[in-house]
């Protein structure tokens, strides 16, 4: 039996959502934690924290996809879909069509994307392949929660994509480091937000990405 105290979800901070996105994001936690039981989806030592771990901190980098010009967001080694469902539910109502792209190479976690995008009625697509064997794909909006390392994703981006607008990485507490480190390597501006979840962790949005030559 799943504790419903666990799942309820009162608020989401600054964000206004109607009660119906936040009955779907405690529906949302709760598959996951069913699903859980079968395949490793999350911890199982971060269940009982869902709501602030996984649901609170994916949601967190909405203000940087709500924008006129994004309508595509392309998840990288999405797993259980954190954060792209939980995008999802959040733009829904204020953009139908936004579509989510998930790239999950794990059969059980890519057949359980395509059952939340159907249970929440997301305009989505959901591959099974491998990332770095794709080219020429387009974006508005690459996101990765817990892909790969920053230099890797930059290297996707500018190998694999043909366009894209904006990359967004969650980064620990070496975060800053991590970016004075890739300054060396890279050219890029960057805007960046404490975690709201995490007081050691930053958010990062990326854009005008170069490699320097040389």
């Amino acid at each position: 039996m799943i504790d419903s105290n666990i799942l309820k979800i009162d608020n989401l901070g600054p964000l206004k959502v109607s009660r119906e996105t936040l009955n779907e994001l405690e529906d949302f936690s709760k598959s996951i934690i069913l699903r859980n039981r079968e395949i490793n989806l999350i911890s199982k030592t971060t269940e009982k924290s869902i709501k602030s771990r996984h649901i609170e901190d994916s949601a967190q980098t909405i203000d940087f996809i709500d924008e006129n010009e994004i309508n595509i967001c392309t998840d990288l080694g999405s797993g259980a879909g954190l954060p792209g469902i939980v995008l999802g539910i959040l733009m829904k109502p204020k953009k139908p069509l936004f579509k989510l792209i998930f790239y999950e190479k794990s059969y059980h976690k890519a057949v359980f994307l395509g059952e939340m995008s159907k249970k929440f009625k997301l305009n989505s697509e959901i591959h099974r392949k491998n990332i770095f064997e794709e080219k020429n794909l387009n974006t508005d909006v690459i996101i990765s929660r817990a892909f790969k390392p920053l230099p890797v994703v930059f290297e996707i981006a500018l190998t694999n994509f043909k366009n894209f607008k904006y990359i967004i990485l969650y980064l620990g507490k070496t975060g800053r480091k991590i970016l004075v480190e890739a300054l060396k390597n890279w050219k890029f501006d960057y805007e960046e937000r404490k975690s709201l979840t995490n007081e050691d962790s930053i958010i990062v949005k990326i854009w005008n990405l170069k490699k320097k030559n040389g």
